[in-house]
């Protein structure tokens, strides 16, 4: 069992990678999918520990920019015994805000909000508590 967390700012590629690379084997969450929902970052939670619990491979497809943000991910994965694999998309930024351009109605996220990620982004590693760390870009 694994739980895959993705980092990236937004415009980064992440649902796409996810699409073409996890979407067919694993349980895809992320906030997105729940853009009304009151306490989306409780929510989430809750779906990962129920995924994991049912012994299903799960993909969690939002920026999770920093360890803070990403803790309650792997102490959920330790909790399942589940594997824990970052994947990092890396993307300049100047792409990253031509792709949220493209972007409509609610799926565009306002300039400050990819820049606010940004100055919050700190790569995955290892000594987070990742068994695993891919890179993707660069």
């Amino acid at each position: 069992m694994e739980l895959v967390v993705m980092v990236g700012l937004q415009g980064a590629g992440k649902t796409t990678w996810v699409r073409e690379h996890l979407a067919a084997t694993h349980a895809v969450v992320s906030k997105d999918h729940w853009p009304n929902a009151r306490r989306r970052e409780q929510r989430q939670r809750r779906v990962v520990a129920e995924l994991l619990g049912a012994g299903r491979d799960v993909v969690v497809d939002n920026t999770n920019p920093s360890p803070e943000d990403r803790e309650p991910l792997l102490a959920a994965a330790r909790a399942h015994g589940a594997h824990v694999r970052a994947v990092y998309l890396v993307a300049p930024l100047e792409l990253c805000l031509e792709r949220n351009d493209r972007r409509e109605g609610r799926a565009r996220v306002p300039l400050v909000g990819v820049l606010s990620t940004r100055a919050r982004l700190v790569p995955p590693s290892i000594a987070e508590g990742f068994d695993r760390v891919d890179v993707v870009g660069g």
